[in-house]
Protein backbone atom coordinates (compact mmCIF):
# COMPACT_ATOMS: atom_id res chain seq x y z
CA UNK A 1 0.00 0.00 0.00
CA UNK A 2 1.27 3.47 -0.87
CA UNK A 3 0.71 6.20 1.71
CA UNK A 4 0.79 8.88 -1.00
CA UNK A 5 -0.63 8.41 -4.48
CA UNK A 6 -0.22 10.23 -7.78
CA UNK A 7 -2.59 10.36 -10.74
CA UNK A 8 -3.32 12.83 -13.52
CA UNK A 9 -6.46 14.69 -14.52
CA UNK A 10 -5.75 16.32 -17.86
CA UNK A 11 -2.63 18.43 -17.39
CA UNK A 12 -2.92 18.37 -13.60
CA UNK A 13 -1.14 15.87 -11.35
CA UNK A 14 -3.05 15.06 -8.16
CA UNK A 15 -0.90 13.95 -5.21
CA UNK A 16 -2.96 12.52 -2.36
CA UNK A 17 -1.91 11.71 1.20
CA UNK A 18 -3.34 8.23 1.64
CA UNK A 19 -3.36 7.21 5.29
CA UNK A 20 -6.96 8.11 6.10
CA UNK A 21 -7.32 5.73 9.04
CA UNK A 22 -4.72 7.88 10.86
CA UNK A 23 -5.99 11.20 9.43
CA UNK A 24 -2.92 11.12 7.15
CA UNK A 25 -0.61 11.54 10.13
CA UNK A 26 3.05 11.77 9.18
CA UNK A 27 4.94 8.50 9.39
CA UNK A 28 8.30 7.53 7.94
CA UNK A 29 6.61 5.54 5.19
CA UNK A 30 4.28 8.43 4.31
CA UNK A 31 7.26 10.77 3.95
CA UNK A 32 9.02 8.34 1.61
CA UNK A 33 5.92 7.81 -0.53
CA UNK A 34 5.01 11.51 -0.61
CA UNK A 35 8.52 12.47 -1.73
CA UNK A 36 8.36 9.90 -4.53
CA UNK A 37 4.91 11.10 -5.68
CA UNK A 38 5.96 14.77 -5.69
CA UNK A 39 9.18 14.04 -7.57
CA UNK A 40 7.17 12.12 -10.16
CA UNK A 41 4.64 14.93 -10.52
CA UNK A 42 7.27 17.67 -10.73
CA UNK A 43 9.21 15.74 -13.38
CA UNK A 44 6.21 14.73 -15.53
CA UNK A 45 6.50 16.69 -18.81
CA UNK A 46 2.73 16.40 -19.38
CA UNK A 47 1.94 18.01 -16.01
CA UNK A 48 1.34 21.75 -15.96
CA UNK A 49 0.37 22.09 -12.27
CA UNK A 50 -0.02 19.96 -9.16
CA UNK A 51 -2.88 19.55 -6.67
CA UNK A 52 -1.95 18.35 -3.17
CA UNK A 53 -4.77 16.88 -1.09
CA UNK A 54 -5.57 14.31 1.58
CA UNK A 55 -7.86 11.26 1.55
CA UNK A 56 -10.57 10.81 4.15
CA UNK A 57 -11.67 13.23 6.87
CA UNK A 58 -8.55 15.40 7.09
CA UNK A 59 -5.64 16.73 5.12
CA UNK A 60 -2.92 15.81 7.64
CA UNK A 61 -2.99 15.48 11.43
CA UNK A 62 0.73 16.17 11.82
CA UNK A 63 3.39 13.84 13.20
CA UNK A 64 2.09 10.42 14.21
CA UNK A 65 2.91 10.53 17.91
CA UNK A 66 2.48 6.76 18.11
CA UNK A 67 5.73 6.55 16.12
CA UNK A 68 7.67 8.96 18.35
CA UNK A 69 9.67 6.19 20.04
CA UNK A 70 10.66 4.80 16.66
CA UNK A 71 11.46 8.22 15.20
CA UNK A 72 13.60 9.17 18.21
CA UNK A 73 15.27 5.82 18.92
CA UNK A 74 18.74 7.01 17.85
CA UNK A 75 20.50 10.16 16.62
CA UNK A 76 20.51 8.66 13.12
CA UNK A 77 16.76 7.99 13.21
CA UNK A 78 16.06 11.53 14.42
CA UNK A 79 18.27 13.05 11.72
CA UNK A 80 16.62 10.96 8.99
CA UNK A 81 13.09 11.87 10.06
CA UNK A 82 13.83 15.60 10.29
CA UNK A 83 15.58 15.65 6.91
CA UNK A 84 12.68 13.77 5.27
CA UNK A 85 10.22 16.35 6.60
CA UNK A 86 12.26 19.24 5.18
CA UNK A 87 12.66 17.44 1.86
CA UNK A 88 8.89 17.61 1.30
CA UNK A 89 9.06 21.41 1.53
CA UNK A 90 11.84 21.42 -1.05
CA UNK A 91 9.74 19.16 -3.30
CA UNK A 92 6.80 21.55 -3.04
CA UNK A 93 8.58 24.89 -3.18
CA UNK A 94 11.73 24.35 -5.23
CA UNK A 95 10.16 22.33 -8.05
CA UNK A 96 9.12 24.12 -11.28
CA UNK A 97 5.40 23.35 -11.12
CA UNK A 98 2.88 25.46 -9.24
CA UNK A 99 1.15 23.56 -6.42
CA UNK A 100 -2.48 24.09 -5.38
CA UNK A 101 -3.49 22.79 -1.96
CA UNK A 102 -6.98 21.26 -1.69
CA UNK A 103 -7.27 20.91 2.07
CA UNK A 104 -9.94 20.16 4.64
CA UNK A 105 -10.35 18.94 8.19
CA UNK A 106 -7.23 19.02 10.31
CA UNK A 107 -3.99 20.50 8.99
CA UNK A 108 -1.78 20.16 12.04
CA UNK A 109 1.93 20.76 12.59
CA UNK A 110 3.76 19.43 9.56
CA UNK A 111 0.46 19.21 7.72
CA UNK A 112 -0.20 22.91 8.33
CA UNK A 113 3.34 23.64 7.17
CA UNK A 114 2.71 21.80 3.89
CA UNK A 115 -0.41 23.93 3.36
CA UNK A 116 1.77 27.02 3.74
CA UNK A 117 4.25 25.57 1.23
CA UNK A 118 1.62 25.50 -1.53
CA UNK A 119 1.51 28.31 -4.08
CA UNK A 120 -2.28 28.64 -3.87
CA UNK A 121 -4.70 27.04 -1.40
CA UNK A 122 -8.34 26.04 -1.72
CA UNK A 123 -9.73 25.35 1.75
CA UNK A 124 -12.81 23.35 2.58
CA UNK A 125 -14.98 24.99 5.23
CA UNK A 126 -13.97 22.33 7.75
CA UNK A 127 -10.27 23.25 7.63
CA UNK A 128 -8.60 23.80 11.01
CA UNK A 129 -4.89 24.60 11.05
CA UNK A 130 -2.58 24.96 14.03
CA UNK A 131 0.91 24.32 15.37
CA UNK A 132 1.08 22.02 18.43
CA UNK A 133 4.88 21.79 18.36
CA UNK A 134 5.75 24.21 21.17
CA UNK A 135 3.31 22.57 23.58
CA UNK A 136 4.78 19.14 22.76
CA UNK A 137 8.41 20.19 22.85
CA UNK A 138 8.80 19.80 19.09
CA UNK A 139 9.98 22.49 16.67
CA UNK A 140 8.26 23.86 13.57
CA UNK A 141 9.64 22.89 10.17
CA UNK A 142 8.65 23.50 6.55
CA UNK A 143 10.42 26.84 6.32
CA UNK A 144 7.64 28.56 8.29
CA UNK A 145 10.15 30.51 10.39
CA UNK A 146 11.00 32.28 7.11
CA UNK A 147 7.62 32.24 5.37
CA UNK A 148 5.27 33.35 8.14
CA UNK A 149 7.12 36.52 9.21
CA UNK A 150 7.06 37.61 5.57
CA UNK A 151 3.28 37.12 5.44
CA UNK A 152 2.19 38.08 8.95
CA UNK A 153 4.97 39.95 10.71
CA UNK A 154 6.86 39.03 13.88
CA UNK A 155 4.15 39.25 16.55
CA UNK A 156 1.43 37.37 14.67
CA UNK A 157 3.94 34.68 13.74
CA UNK A 158 4.94 34.26 17.38
CA UNK A 159 1.28 34.06 18.37
CA UNK A 160 0.49 31.35 15.83
CA UNK A 161 3.56 29.23 16.57
CA UNK A 162 3.98 29.62 20.32
CA UNK A 163 0.33 29.66 21.41
CA UNK A 164 -0.71 27.13 18.77
CA UNK A 165 -4.29 28.39 18.68
CA UNK A 166 -6.61 26.70 16.21
CA UNK A 167 -7.43 28.72 13.10
CA UNK A 168 -10.49 27.84 11.05
CA UNK A 169 -10.80 28.33 7.30
CA UNK A 170 -12.34 31.79 7.61
CA UNK A 171 -9.57 32.98 9.94
CA UNK A 172 -6.89 31.61 7.63
CA UNK A 173 -8.54 33.40 4.71
CA UNK A 174 -8.54 36.68 6.66
CA UNK A 175 -4.83 36.17 7.38
CA UNK A 176 -4.17 35.68 3.68
CA UNK A 177 -2.89 32.11 4.16
CA UNK A 178 -5.56 30.49 1.96
CA UNK A 179 -6.98 31.83 -1.32
CA UNK A 180 -10.47 30.33 -1.49
CA UNK A 181 -12.90 28.87 1.06
CA UNK A 182 -15.56 26.55 -0.36
CA UNK A 183 -17.84 23.78 0.91
CA UNK A 184 -15.84 20.61 1.53
CA UNK A 185 -17.61 18.79 -1.29
CA UNK A 186 -16.41 21.44 -3.77
CA UNK A 187 -12.83 21.63 -2.52
CA UNK A 188 -11.17 19.22 -4.95
CA UNK A 189 -13.10 20.29 -8.04
CA UNK A 190 -12.34 23.94 -7.30
CA UNK A 191 -8.64 23.15 -6.86
CA UNK A 192 -8.57 21.10 -10.08
CA UNK A 193 -10.16 23.96 -12.02
CA UNK A 194 -7.71 26.44 -10.54
CA UNK A 195 -4.75 24.15 -11.29
CA UNK A 196 -5.98 23.64 -14.87
CA UNK A 197 -6.03 27.41 -15.29
CA UNK A 198 -2.48 27.65 -13.93
CA UNK A 199 -1.41 24.87 -16.31
CA UNK A 200 -2.67 26.94 -19.25
CA UNK A 201 -0.12 29.65 -18.48
CA UNK A 202 3.41 29.67 -19.86
CA UNK A 203 5.36 26.91 -18.13
CA UNK A 204 8.60 28.82 -18.51
CA UNK A 205 7.20 32.06 -17.14
CA UNK A 206 5.46 30.46 -14.16
CA UNK A 207 8.55 28.39 -13.28
CA UNK A 208 10.68 31.53 -13.34
CA UNK A 209 8.13 33.41 -11.23
CA UNK A 210 8.03 30.61 -8.67
CA UNK A 211 11.81 30.45 -8.51
CA UNK A 212 11.96 34.20 -7.95
CA UNK A 213 9.20 34.36 -5.31
CA UNK A 214 10.10 31.26 -3.33
CA UNK A 215 13.32 32.49 -2.65
CA UNK A 216 15.33 34.18 -1.93
CA UNK A 217 16.15 30.45 -1.91
CA UNK A 218 19.30 31.13 0.10
CA UNK A 219 17.22 32.57 2.96
CA UNK A 220 14.65 29.77 2.79
CA UNK A 221 17.36 27.10 2.59
CA UNK A 222 19.04 28.65 5.62
CA UNK A 223 15.75 28.54 7.54
CA UNK A 224 15.15 24.91 6.55
CA UNK A 225 18.60 23.94 7.81
CA UNK A 226 18.23 25.84 11.08
CA UNK A 227 14.78 24.31 11.64
CA UNK A 228 16.19 20.84 10.94
CA UNK A 229 18.88 21.32 13.56
CA UNK A 230 16.40 22.69 16.10
CA UNK A 231 13.92 19.88 15.40
CA UNK A 232 16.65 17.27 15.92
CA UNK A 233 17.59 18.83 19.24
CA UNK A 234 13.95 18.89 20.35
CA UNK A 235 13.36 15.26 19.32
CA UNK A 236 16.30 14.23 21.52
CA UNK A 237 15.24 16.35 24.51
CA UNK A 238 13.84 14.29 27.45
CA UNK A 239 11.31 17.09 28.03
CA UNK A 240 9.78 16.32 24.63
CA UNK A 241 9.42 12.62 25.43
CA UNK A 242 7.77 13.52 28.75
CA UNK A 243 5.37 15.96 27.10
CA UNK A 244 4.36 13.44 24.43
CA UNK A 245 3.90 10.72 27.05
CA UNK A 246 1.66 13.08 29.01
CA UNK A 247 -0.32 13.91 25.89
CA UNK A 248 -0.79 10.22 25.11
CA UNK A 249 -1.98 9.61 28.69
CA UNK A 250 -4.55 12.41 28.41
CA UNK A 251 -5.73 11.09 25.03
CA UNK A 252 -6.04 7.58 26.44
Amino acid sequence: MSFATHHTVGRVSVVTLNRPERLNAISGDLLVDLHAALVQAQADPATGAIVLTGAGRAFCAGDDLKEFDQQSESPAAIALHCERIQQITRDLMFGPKLVVGAVHGYAVGGGFEWVLNCDLVVAGESLVGFFPEMALGHFVTGGVTHLLPQSLGHQRTMELIVLGERQDAAALHRLGLVNRVVPDAERLDTALALAAELASRSAGATARLKRLLTSQQAALNWALEQERQAAQACFADPDTAARIAGFATRKG
